[in-house]
């Protein structure tokens, strides 16, 4: 201040009032000097509110928006910052969109216009993204689960319950008590933070931000008052505090030193020389000849690299020609009155990439074309100890790049050697080929407690912080320390905090497999380190500041808990949930609990009484969240327990509902789902009074605008509507009418989080009243204008309708049904399912009773049929499928023959899904007609339907065959022979078909088709086919021969099948083995005439030196053996099984396998004891190879015949036998 008075001799208002009226004495000198300046030039005016003069050029005022670009506070309407804290803070009294509305909400809510905005959780990946980029976990959590990597690894924790009793005596890891201190530290840090935000959003800190700085009249710093409130320091000044400008003797500022722009650094670290041009504090961020920047690094213990040497520039150097703006170009270019440089806005952090000391880039005319893929993922090149792997991350450079530094390990501690060991078996398992992941896994598994917890874990867990990393990568290194945690048992003790760090995301990840095996490995982790070290480890994260933190912790605990078991962790909870220091740490074991009840179900019902003490408690907390997860917790515990255990619940029963009452918002909905699941569990006298209390409360709910509130409330009518307690009458007179005036809305219908819970509890409500009920007050909504509207009603009438039949239903409703039915389902502008399903459904119910209105049925369905939409036609042609045996009930056969020419004449149809439809409805209408009354002839119909098998469309080809083989089972007289064995060639193609459908119905089909032509001809196309390469379609045909010999008995088949056998080719004679096979499993007790005519050719097989012949054979033996059981065939199998033992010695896996069910398949037929005379003496032999095939056909016979097996086993005198005892016997 010039007056050269101290200001601390004001008082504070009088001191602010001199304050004001000196800068405003400052502000009209400015706008008086501005004014003459604008004066003199004479065709420019200022103007004082900007201080900036008109230019002359054309104004851009007269035209522009005012709507985009009014003088106004152009944030108005928006918010000023964004809560850092979760949703639970939102006010409970508010609506969806922040207000505190008492209508009704008809928009889109705040959180469906962000959905759309930003798309929601599962919203598919960017596809212009990278494929690694996709691939990476972090690209597809939500900004909640990206929290994780907030988190770090804390330091190893001191063993509490080590043996030596002194588990921190040489400092080596945190202590219980050093973590609750930093815990406290953090809570309070937090507090303080929040406090500055209030203050903060309030205006209270003191901090003008959008202040007009003039830079002529900067007060001296000795003139500041000494009991001023101190300004905060922020980055922006540090450099100017550090280093004032020297003053002369009348307080103006001397002439310093010419500041230079720090974007002149690199060009010149020569300081300007002196000028007159001001200096600006935004040039000493950065510049050697800066006396602040020569100061700053004696100021820091981070070494400052030495300014790189100047180089001058010749020729055609244009370096200084691009260089950007210093303050002194910028104040010659520019008037220097009416402007004003603006201060960085709070929070503003300039981020500038450093120029590069050395050799420039090369330019774009000397790039060469580069696969940045490839040199991201290509693998260093003398990696020593690796081999070659898949794939080498740019990422995994920090992790594994000093493998490749070439250092040699003769100079290593054992330490670093022990260091580089795992590193290069974690990175073959992470990045190898599947043999190498194997090898190393095991490595890694068997020399766990060589390595040690600490170099095994200092180096698996940061892995599995990376953001790049995939879901390959973390199951695999997630299998490491699973593997690693049984071998390392308690050692695993003090990083089990870092260990939980990294585990706990997976408990919220999006991938159900992730959230498996993130509880595996925490309730391995519990088992290995124990009760006590888990508790002292994750108490401090109880109530820690993070809502995160603690969210993932009670998950975790819920694990622990089902490890370890409920009883064990019960008194820690009890405590946790009555603790009066923290709220949070209340909030947290409420919700340990309800995690607990989600993860074990109906295994809580043991401890239940235990656990709702333990809550109950918290539903008069002071807290709303508490409350509010208490209540949710008392719903997961009550829809565990259900439906038994309503007498543990009787504490809270009261607190419950005086709760409710007193309850709003987002509480309420906690309070009315637990009252929803306690319900049910109740007696009927018991449900019937809760419930009429409760709807009270429902009833008002149902006008709440809130998304939650409405899925609660649904839910809960649903939930009484169930129970027996609950009568239709009273439904009738209280709920329906509020229900459906609150609830049947056209807005309901694009509502996607509620419309289908409204269809269920309407649906459940129809149960309760009866399908009329509901029928009578919704069928109306069907002729609705708009569409979503209609199919919801439609929805909700085919389950109604479905469940109940259509009995009470009157005459009048039931025309307004179809009339309704019929105007949706022509109406329909997108052709959904739901509508077909519907439709078929009502027509099926009402069955007889739809034959006035089927003329008018079939006039829509062929006008649509008629139609140019493709999805058009294929609906109506799945609509005759549906009805097509309600018309037969009805006698409209003539009819049916309408449409049986119709969808004839549609058989050239182009659009494969249509003609896969149509020829499904001309499927429906021969089996209800008659291959005699069809309509077309069916001598016209199968000669357009041969070419169509061609078809590779998979619905036209099951639909075509299934068409066929009905006509063949059902009319096969009406076509020639050749023109079925034309079929036949055609349906070995459709053998080889993917859709395991197609060739189960081409193999009914030959069946059929043999049945009607005789097998003979049949049989040689099938068994040609036995010569083919593919594998698939010599399967294919051998089940086709077992069904042919099924349907033409088996004499037909074997002789040519065991004619066929003689043909010296091994494919030829695998599918005869195959054929037979699959010919004795079809035809059961039918196989004990053909034993012995079977016999030489399985003996030929049995003693083959192929394998696939001897495996195969054995299949043939075991069939045999279980369809011709007690049929006096055991001499035949019993000489099986003198060919089938020295089998069993073999060394593949297949093989064995179906040795060995042979032999079991033998000993059903002939029993036990001729089994055990064979594997009895292998049960002791010295060869290992010997006694292992033994003992496993010894167990198996004893697990299934144990009770039979006691008369057989041998007498092994008198061993062991007391003779005393005998006497006193």
């Amino acid at each position: 201040m010039s007056d050269g008075k101290n200001p601390i001799a004001f008082p504070s208002s009088a001191r602010t009032h001199a304050i004001t009226a000196k800068f405003k004495e400052v502000q009209r000198l400015q706008q008086e000097r501005n004014a003459l300046a604008a004066g003199k030039k004479g065709s420019k005016t200022f103007d004082p509110a900007n201080q900036r003069t008109d230019s002359s050029k054309a104004s851009l005022t007269e035209s522009f928006d005012k709507s985009l670009y009014s003088n106004g506070d152009k944030f108005a309407g928006y918010n000023t910052s964004i809560s850092a804290a979760d949703g639970d803070n939102e006010d409970e009294d508010m609506d969806g969109d922040g207000t505190n509305r008492l209508t009704g909400q008809y928009t889109a809510t705040a959180a469906q216009v962000n959905e759309f905005a930003r798309g929601g959780p599962t919203e598919e990946m960017d596809i212009m993204d990278s494929k690694e980029k996709q691939a990476q976990i972090s690209n597809r959590m939500s900004d909640y689960q990206r929290r994780q990597f907030n988190r770090k690894l804390s330091p190893t924790r001191a063993d509490a319950f080590a043996k030596d009793g002194d588990a921190n005596a040489d400092g080596d890891g945190q202590t219980y008590k050093q973590v609750m201190a930093e815990r406290e530290i953090e809570r309070e840090e937090e507090r303080v933070q929040r406090i500055l935000k209030d203050r903060q959003a309030k205006g209270e800190d003191g901090v003008e931000e959008h202040r007009a700085t003039l830079k002529d009249k900067t007060p001296p710093p000795e003139e500041k008052p000494a009991d001023a409130p101190r300004k905060r320091k922020k980055r922006w000044d540090t450099d100017v505090e550090a280093t004032p400008a020297p003053e002369s003797v009348n307080g103006d500022a001397a002439s310093v030193t010419s500041k230079r722009s720090r974007w002149d650094e690199p060009a010149s670290q020569t300081p300007a020389p002196a000028s007159d041009s001001r200096s600006s504090r935004w040039d000493r961020m950065a510049g050697s000849g800066a006396p602040a920047a020569a100061a700053a690094p004696a100021a820091t213990a981070t070494p400052t690299p030495a300014p790189a040497p100047s180089f001058i520039g010749f020729g055609t150097d244009i370096s200084s020609r691009n260089a950007p703006l210093s303050d002194q170009d910028l104040d010659r270019l520019l008037p220097t009155e009416g402007y004003k440089i603006l201060e960085p806005p709070p929070g503003y952090e300039y981020t500038r990439i450093p120029r590069p000391q050395g050799p420039m880039p090369p330019t774009l005319f000397d790039q060469q074309p580069v696969d940045a893929a490839a040199i991201a993922r290509a693998a260093p090149e003398g990696v020593p100890g690796v081999g070659e792997l898949q794939f080498f991350k740019e990422s995994d450079q920090a992790y594994f790049g000093k493998l490749a530094d070439g250092s040699d390990e003769n100079e290593m501690t054992v330490e670093e050697l022990k260091e580089r060991k795992i590193m290069r078996l974690l990175l073959k398992v992470k990045n190898g080929t599947p043999p190498q992941r194997k090898t190393a896994l095991r490595q890694i598994t068997d020399n766990a407690r060589q390595f040690g917890a600490g170099p095994l874990f200092d180096q698996i867990l940061p892995l599995l912080m990376e953001k790049t990393l995939e879901d390959q990568e973390r199951h695999l290194l997630v299998k490491v320390i699973d593997r690693t945690l049984y071998k390392l048992d308690d050692l695993v003790r003090p990083y089990v905090h870092k260990i939980l760090v990294v585990i706990e995301p997976l408990l919220i990840d999006q991938d159900y497999f992730a959230r498996v095996e993130g509880r595996e490995i925490i309730s391995n982790l519990s088992k290995a380190a124990g009760l006590p070290s888990m508790i002292s480890t994750m108490r401090p994260d109880i109530d820690h500041v993070d809502e995160y933190v603690r969210n993932t912790t009670a998950r975790a605990f819920a694990v622990v808990a089902s490890a370890l078991g409920i009883p064990a962790l019960l008194p820690f909870l009890r405590a946790v949930c009555r603790s009066k220091k923290s709220w949070q740490a209340r909030h947290t074991g409420v919700k340990i609990i309800q995690q607990i009840a989600i993860l074990m179900g109906c295994a809580v019902l043991p401890h239940l009484n235990g656990l709702v003490d333990c809550i109950g408690d918290n539903l008069n907390d002071e807290q709303t969240k508490v409350r509010t997860v208490t209540s949710l917790a008392i719903a997961a515990l009550a829809e565990a327990s259900s439906p038994y255990g309503i007498e543990s619940f009787d504490p809270i029963l009261n607190p419950l509902w005086t709760g409710a009452r007193k309850q709003r918002g987002k509480g309420l909905a906690g309070y009315l789902k637990a009252v929803g699941y306690l319900i049910p569990l109740m007696d009927e006298e018991y449900a019937s009074y809760y419930t009429t209390q409760i709807m009270q409360i429902l009833l008002r709910e149902f006008s709440s605008a809130d998304e939650e509130m409405k899925k609660v409330v649904l839910k809960v009518v649903s939930q009484c509507a169930n129970t027996q307690g609950v009568t239709s009458a009273y439904l009738k007179e209280t709920v329906l009418d509020e229900f459906f005036k609150a609830f049947w809305v056209r807005r309901m219908a694009l509502d996607r989080r509620n419309y289908r819970q409204v269809v269920d509890t309407t649906v459940d409500l129809g149960q309760k009243v009866g399908c009329g009920e509901i029928v009578e007050r919704i069928v109306g909504n069907m002729k609705d204008e708009q569409e979503a509207y209609r199919k919801m009603t439609l929805e909700t009438i085919e389950k109604l309708i479905a469940s109940l039949g259509a009995a009470d239903i009157q005459e009048r409703l039931e025309e307004r049904l179809i009339d309704g039915v019929l105007y949706a389902f022509q109406e329909q502008s997108v052709e959904d399912i739901v509508m077909l399903n519907g439709f078929g459904t009502i027509v099926n119910a009402l069955d007889t009773r739809c034959k006035g209105y089927l003329p008018q049925i079939v006039s829509t369905i062929l006008f649509r049929l008629n139609n140019k939409s493709a999805t058009v036609r294929q609906q109506a042609a799945d609509l005759i499928s549906r009805i097509s045996l309600v018309m037969s009930h009805c006698g409209e056969e003539q009819l049916m023959g309408k449409l049986g020419v119709v969808l004839y004449e549609y058989l050239g149809e182009e659009y494969p899904e249509v003609l896969g439809s149509i020829l499904g409805a001309l499927r429906s209408i021969v089996t209800v007609v008659g291959v005699a009354s069809m309509q077309p002839p069916i001598k016209d119909l199968l000669p357009r339907l041969t070419p169509i098998l061609r078809n590779r469309h998979e619905k036209v080809q099951e639909n075509t065959i299934d068409l066929v083989g009905r006509i063949a089972d059902r009319g096969a007289e009406s076509v020639n022979a050749r023109e079925w064995m034309r079929i036949c060639f055609e349906l070995l193609d459709m053998l080889k078909a993917h859709k395991k459908g197609i060739r189960r119905a081409a193999n009914n089909t030959f069946g059929f088709i043999a049945k009607a032509i005789g097998p003979q001809d049949v049989l040689a196309t099938l068994l040609n086919n036995l010569r083919v390469q593919e594998r698939q379609s010599r399967v294919c045909t051998a089940v086709a021969i077992g069904i042919v010999a099924e349907t033409c008995a088996p004499f037909t088949v074997l002789p040519a099948l065991m004619n066929e056998y003689r043909v010296p080719e091994l494919n030829v004679q695998n599918g005869v083995l195959k054929a037979l096979s699959f010919l004795f499993e079809y035809i059961g007790e039918m196989a004990k005439d053909y034993v012995f005519a079977i016999t030489p050719l399985i003996e030929d097989a049995l003693i083959d030196r192929d394998q696939v012949h001897r495996q195969t054979a054995a299949s043939v033996v075991q069939h045999i053996a279980l369809g011709c059981m007690g049929l006096g065939v055991e001499d035949a199998l019993v000489h099986l099984l003198n060919l089938l033992w020295p089998n069993i010695y073999e060394t593949s896996p297949h093989v064995i396998d179906r040795i060995i069910l042979a032999v079991d398949s033998i000993r059903t037929a002939v029993g036990p004891g001729i089994v055990m005379n064979y594997f009895l003496p292998m049960l002791f032999h010295p060869a290992r190879k010997v006694r292992e095939p033994g003992w496993r056909v010894y167990n198996n016979c004893y697990v299934q015949m144990g009770d039979q097996m006691v008369p057989h086993f041998p007498d092994l005198g008198e061993v062991g036998v007391r003779e005393e005892l005998m006497v006193m016997i």
